[in-house]
């Protein structure tokens, strides 16, 4: 199996402007073909092909086409294969319509088309779908070498006949067994032990429409630095944790980047918001489900004050859920106006009168996106004069203050615009995460505490972003959401809540405790010689010496620490300068048999002078910079 682009650094690629079409021909697709078994004198390279005419008014006019390649054997063209730049998309829209055009033409008649970017390979069979039959990272070309080349090699198409799969991809016992041998020559390959720290990465925050767009949550990870630390430290087809789940930026980056996920959140609304996310539904039934409900919500929505009187009557809504101390109200109910807690509540009630439990989750995900908005708390952003893009108090400020100047959003507006963007999102996934695919994820509510339905050692990587002391209190915070999503919280989720502070009031003692249990638990599921990487966020030493104390504890072996910009600058860092981080380290732990501890380097060190020697040494390297 070569390993042709072991020199490469794909993520530099990404960010590289200088690194076109020419460069993809150049460093990417040449050494590809060649490893497929290819020739000179099987590419052909801008081939033009005559399109019969384009018509404009009265006149004819031909027009030509030119594949980048074309991939013969004998005297008929196997396949074709379209270069495009890093930043284009490779998977859906007009770029495969484009090379649709090139494999169907009368001159050439090909069984497959093919596109690459320089950093990803998509497949086509011509007469399928518009879904990829093969889609990888060439970052992890060797893994998927074996599946590559039972397609496109020279020697799988036989001459004399047409060569051809079942529609649909791997599911032949040939495919799978192809699946099987990569695997496992590539964990014989892949050395888990040795691997490289990454250097900082560029973030991409709303470059993903799965993340961004579809609902808010008070933190969330940037999508493309967790996927790069997955696939760095992890194979496809692994098992990735991340016990303190949150959004689900882990769980759905490491489905998306073919491995399994086991994600953890103490709060029902975390594993709310990735369940309805991430499983498949049938669009077509999706949309004919919203305009059942947005006809009758159109015919019926509570405006005048005698309606919204009748309203309020009639549909249930969350009534004497005492919200934080802290809060400028003291009830879920004041957050809303009475006009607002009647049109949700109909909302509601026409969601649930939804027999399909996929496209009802579906729709309360949209639900509950736009109670976001529509609620007092929520008021537009003075640098931003279009209605709807402006702030809710609870993720910016981190507490329920109602806004001077609410903002009143029509609300069916706002539902039909998070359809679009739920659409989006799935669309995007749907390659990676579909009904085939999704028993690959098992998200779960539950603490980090106890992972008792883990196995011992079954656990290839952990990437997790663990909850610092009073940064934020996510059950007091999420109490609007659970009580409209008819989510329980009970008393034994907060005593589990990994918090310091909070309406429990629960000390630095307790936060401690369980983030120490928390970090053996994470040890006992790993396997050996396998990797954690923890977020770590905050100047305290106390929360360091944790961190570190524990994990050593338990076994692991510190490895090194790397400075990461998350593309944002949170509320909290700029009320709390001086115990938040701009940007984050990742502190990164194996799991080894002899582990070395990082305090023989101590030398009677203090362990505040080990942190900040290591945050601002870490830190400095990027650009200068140090601790504010």
């Amino acid at each position: 199996m070569p390993n042709i682009f072991s020199q490469i650094d794909f993520n530099s690629l990404k960010n590289n402007p200088d690194f076109k079409e020419d460069s993809v021909r150049e460093v990417i697709i040449l050494p590809l073909l060649k490893s497929l078994g290819y020739t000179e004198n099987n590419i052909i390279r801008s081939k033009t092909l005559q399109h019969p005419f384009l018509k404009i008014g009265s006149k004819k006019r031909k027009i030509n086409l030119i594949p980048d390649y074309l991939l013969k054997i004998e005297n008929n063209y196997a396949w074709v294969l379209d270069a495009k730049a890093p930043n284009e998309n490779i998977k859906e829209g007009e770029h495969i319509e484009q090379v649709y055009c090139y494999a169907t033409h009368p001159e050439v008649r090909s069984l497959y088309f093919a596109l690459s970017n320089g950093v990803e390979f998509s497949l086509f069979k011509t007469s399928g779908n518009d879904t990829p039959i093969l889609y990888f990272s060439l970052d992890e070309f060797d893994y998927y070498y074996e599946q590559l080349s039972q397609f496109l090699s020279l020697n799988s198409f036989q001459l004399g006949k047409a060569f051809s799969y079942d529609e649909g991809d791997f599911f032949t016992q040939s495919r799978k067994d192809a699946k099987k041998d990569a695997k496992d020559f590539l964990v014989s390959q892949f050395d888990y032990l040795n691997r490289p720290l990454l250097s900082e990465i560029t973030v991409k925050k709303r470059a993903a429409k799965r993340h961004f767009g579809v609902h808010g949550y008070f933190t969330k990870q940037a999508w493309n630095v967790v996927a790069e630390y997955i696939k760095n430290f992890s194979q496809p087809h692994d098992t990735i944790l991340d016990p303190f789940g949150g959004s689900g930026v882990t769980a759905i980056e490491a489905l998306m980047n073919n491995r399994k996920a086991v994600s953890i959140d103490i709060n029902p609304l975390a594993t709310f918001l990735v369940n309805s996310l991430i499983y498949p539904v049938n669009f077509d039934e999706l949309n004919e489900a919203f305009n059942r409900i947005k006809s009758a919500y159109q015919k019926n929505e509570p405006n005048t004050p005698e309606d919204i009187k009748k309203a309020l009557k009639k549909y249930p809504y969350p009534k004497d859920f005492k919200l934080p101390k802290g809060s400028d109200v003291d009830t879920i109910e004041k957050l809303f106006s009475n006009k607002q807690l009647a049109q949700l509540g109909f909302l509601k009630y026409l969601i649930n009168k939804e027999k399909n439990k996929n496209i009802k989750d579906t729709l309360m995900l949209m639900f509950s996106g736009i109670l976001t908005k529509v609620n007092l708390t929520y008021h537009n952003n003075s640098k931003r004069l279009a209605p709807g893009q402006g702030d809710t108090s609870i993720f910016r400020y981190y507490r329920y203050r109602i806004a001077p100047q609410p903002t009143d959003l029509d609300l069916m507006t706002y539902f039909e615009l998070r359809l679009k963007k739920v659409i989006s999102a799935k669309k995007e996934m749907e390659y990676f995460i579909n009904e085939n695919t999704i028993s690959n994820a098992q998200i779960v509510k539950g603490t980090a505490t106890d992972l008792s339905f883990i196995s011992n050692e079954s656990i290839d990587y952990i990437y997790t972003d663990l909850p610092y002391g009073k940064k934020i209190p996510y059950l007091d915070l999420s109490i609007m959401w659970n009580a409209w999503l008819d989510l329980e919280v009970t008393e034994n989720d907060y005593n589990l809540e990994a918090i310091e502070g909070g309406e429990k009031q629960k000390s630095k003692d307790e936060y401690n405790e369980l983030i120490a249990q928390s970090i053996k638990e994470m040890y006992r599921v790993l396997k050996f010689d396998r990797w954690l990487s923890f977020v770590f966020a905050h100047k305290d030493p106390e929360f360091w010496h944790l961190i570190i104390d524990t994990a050593e504890s338990c076994g692991f072996e510190y490895k090194g620490a790397v400075a990461q910009k998350n593309g944002q600058t949170s509320f909290k860092k700029r009320q709390n300068p001086f115990t938040v981080l701009s940007g984050q380290l990742i502190i990164n732990f194996c799991k080894v048999r002899t582990p070395k501890a990082i305090m023989k380097a101590n030398l009677g060190m203090d362990i505040a002078e080990i942190v900040i020697q290591t945050i601002e040494g870490v830190i400095a390297k990027n650009d200068g910079a140090t601790l504010e």
